[in-house]
């Protein structure tokens, strides 16, 4: 029998094999262990590796070629699979024209207005901006910070400045 009539049994038997039976024959065909325990991927490896070892491994052209095809898939390994988003639309001088939406407290006061705590006998005046609080011509994002700027430690800002209820108590 030749060695053309014997690989398709061999491969026939490949179909048949465990995965342990096919990394043993991996490590037969290749000299060293298997590191996969992925059947098909084994089943693969092996038939290829029997062939190529039975009629020769690819032609060097052939080779020459993959190894072209391998460095230019390295140089566009950047390629994008989707489209980038869309940026918002701008104007000539750079602002945007979307949409500004504003989620203000209702229990905070409206822009303007003047808060006043005393503490430790101390009495401190905050300012309610548009998107903001001043206080000691310092910009703070909430009341929280306002009342860490103040106290040195973690307050409630609403709470700090007497604009919620505190719930200890509310149901006695």
């Amino acid at each position: 029998m030749s060695t053309t009539e014997t690989i398709p049994k061999q491969i026939a038997a490949l179909e048949r094999m465990t995965v342990g039976q096919l990394q043993k024959q991996y490590t037969e065909v290749f000299g060293e262990p298997a590191r996969s325990g992925n059947k098909q991927w084994l089943f693969r490896r092996v038939a290829w590796r029997i062939q190529a070892l039975a009629e020769g491994d690819l032609a060097a052209r052939a080779v020459e070629r993959s190894r072209a095809l391998a460095r230019e898939l390295a140089r566009d390994a950047d390629l994008r699979l989707r489209p980038p988003p869309s940026p918002p639309p701008t104007l000539a001088h750079g602002a945007v024209t979307a949409p500004i939406t504003v989620h203000r407290d209702d229990r905070v006061p409206p822009p303007g207005s003047l808060l006043t705590r005393r503490f430790k006998g101390r009495d401190f005046k905050v300012t309610v901006l548009p998107n903001g609080f001043e206080y000691e011509g310092e910009i703070y994002r909430s009341l929280s910070a306002v009342a860490h700027a103040i106290t040195g430690s973690h307050w409630n800002g609403l709470l700090f400045f007497g604009l919620t209820k505190s719930k200890v108590g509310a149901h006695a």
